[in-house]
């Protein structure tokens, strides 16, 4: 085969990209090393294999909010995370950034998440001895869980902003000390919040929780009266404010990625509405899908015989190993597993 070192000229192009840019010929490298690709650099080659992941293919039945919604048009976390990569990209394009870095982090960010949502992830923590946070099970799904336990071995910038991209609930941009350590990596934390912010009140919307006229009017003025709107707003204003991040201005100081105080303020507003008004009662399924989780911990704790097999060559422990698996099932899957399990129940009772 004819070589055309197709990856050094993609590498190369990649220096005109701002000084503040990762560049993909000077990551930090992977957990086990290996060969470059000759036709990819290493994030495109991140990206690639984070897309082919069995973990990347069940978020299409992985709940955003709304659980195991009829509806073809609500949210789910696979398009919650296709949205996320492009509003990601796009600001990563605008300010001149290494945008094949932010697309992979993006892309990977949730692979991690429980069934039903933030339900799920809640019940987890609250029943596994040692926590359960999203980011940190996708961080794990990448380096141990995918490959029957090999892992993607993905670059360390892409781990490092799969791992930092959660918020807190104080604000978006809040808790800056567990941000990611590149600035694509920073990029993708707050396009999460845009995505979801905006995709939600659809959602919410369209599953007659609220109209359109609930929403503050203060955050109306400032952001817009729709999807489009919002977005443009939200997205335009942070690449306004982190315009240094492109390396065309002198002396601005340490770039940072961020939105004017006015804006910042209506988004969290915004945000918090979501959760008073939206989040707080979409999961009229919420107390099902709580007793789901609790129902398939407790049971597996019990019967860790009847765990697939590929969590039996680890020497892990029985609750983690049930994490893990608890953790990697869609929605559908989680409640046919319940529905057997009650089954069996019955019958043993019915003996």
């Amino acid at each position: 085969m004819v070589q055309y070192d197709i990856r050094q000229r993609l590498e190369e192009k990649e220096e005109s990209l701002s000084p503040y840019a990762v560049k993909s010929r000077l990551s930090r490298g992977r957990l086990k090393p290996e060969e470059p690709c000759p036709m990819r650099t290493a994030f495109q080659r991140d990206r690639d294999r984070i897309i082919h992941s069995k973990a990347f293919r069940r978020l299409k039945h992985k709940t955003q909010v709304f659980i195991a919604p009829l509806g073809d048009h609500y949210v789910t976390r696979l398009t919650h995370t296709l949205e996320v990569s492009q509003i990601a990209r796009t600001i990563a394009r605008a300010l001149n950034l290494n945008e094949d870095l932010t697309e992979a982090i993006a892309l990977g960010h949730d692979l991690g998440h429980t069934p039903f949502g933030h339900v799920g992830e809640e019940v987890l923590n609250s029943l596994y001895p040692r926590g359960f946070r999203h980011n940190e099970q996708s961080l794990r799904a990448v380096d141990l869980l995918e490959k029957d336990g090999q892992g993607l071995n993905l670059t360390w910038e892409v781990r490092d902003g799969i791992l930092n991209h959660s918020k807190t609930r104080a604000g978006i941009l809040d808790n800056q000390e567990a941000d990611a350590s590149t600035l694509e990596g920073r990029i993708c934390k707050v396009a999460d919040a845009v995505a979801y912010i905006n995709h939600d009140i659809d959602d919410a919307i369209r599953a007659n929780i609220i109209v359109e006229s609930d929403l503050p009017m203060e955050t109306s003025r400032i952001l817009g009266t729709s999807h489009r709107q919002r977005i443009n707003t939200l997205v335009c204003d942070i690449v306004g404010h982190s315009w240094a991040a492109t390396g065309l201005t002198n002396g601005a100081g340490e770039p940072v990625i961020m939105m004017s105080r006015k804006v910042g303020k209506a988004a969290d507003d915004l945000r918090q509405f979501l959760f008073e008004k939206v989040y707080s009662v979409a999961g009229h399924e919420a107390e099902r899908a709580r007793e789901a989780v609790r129902m398939l911990y407790q049971h597996f704790i019990e019967y860790d015989g009847e765990l697939p097999e590929e969590y039996n060559f680890r020497d892990e422990s029985v609750e983690r190993k049930v994490v893990d698996y608890i953790a990697g099932m869609t929605d559908n899957y989680a409640l046919r597993m319940v529905e057997e399990i009650t089954r069996e129940r019955s019958h043993e009772r019915n003996r």
